[in-house]
């Protein structure tokens, strides 16, 4: 089957088998960024941004994405360079391998104007990270959201 997506503002159009993960197609054009954690969904490590709202890409068919605005770490705005400043700041990144799903759901939260620390640990929970024990990733958020 013939999909599209819009990648960081970059209109691919790919071939896929029905069955195929859209973590997996990310991954083939080259956004290794999208990591391939748990594929159960529940490390958040392929955490993108779908129109706008993350998902976990190991939990979603590539033909449910045809015609999706995707967005990965590579997509560079303000909002995105400054979390990726604050994260760096704040010491927020450790093993990295969680990074690229956290710097998302972050974006997302700063994107809709979270107003509390609590709306960004409940924001963040879908993302496991099992080296930097959070503190700092939520003071980064906080740092980019100007709280």
């Amino acid at each position: 089957m013939r999909i599209s997506l819009r990648v960081n503002g970059v209109l691919y159009e790919v071939d896929v088998e029905p069955r195929r993960l859209l973590v997996h197609v990310l991954r083939e054009l080259g956004f290794t960024s999208v990591r391939v954690g748990c594929d159960t969904a529940t490390c958040g490590a392929c955490t993108v941004l779908m129109n706008g709202r993350p998902v976990k890409s190991c939990n979603v068919l590539a033909v449910q994405a045809d015609g999706a605005e995707i967005y990965t770490i590579e997509h560079n705005d303000e909002v995105m360079s400054r979390l990726k400043e604050s994260f760096k700041r704040n010491h927020a990144a450790q093993c990295g391998y969680c990074t690229s799903g956290m710097l998302l759901t972050s974006y997302h939260l700063v994107k809709r104007g979270v107003k509390s620390e609590v709306e960004i640990v409940e924001g963040i929970s879908g993302v496991l990270c099992r080296c930097t024990g959070y503190q700092n990733v939520v003071k980064a958020v906080k740092e980019a959201a100007g709280l």
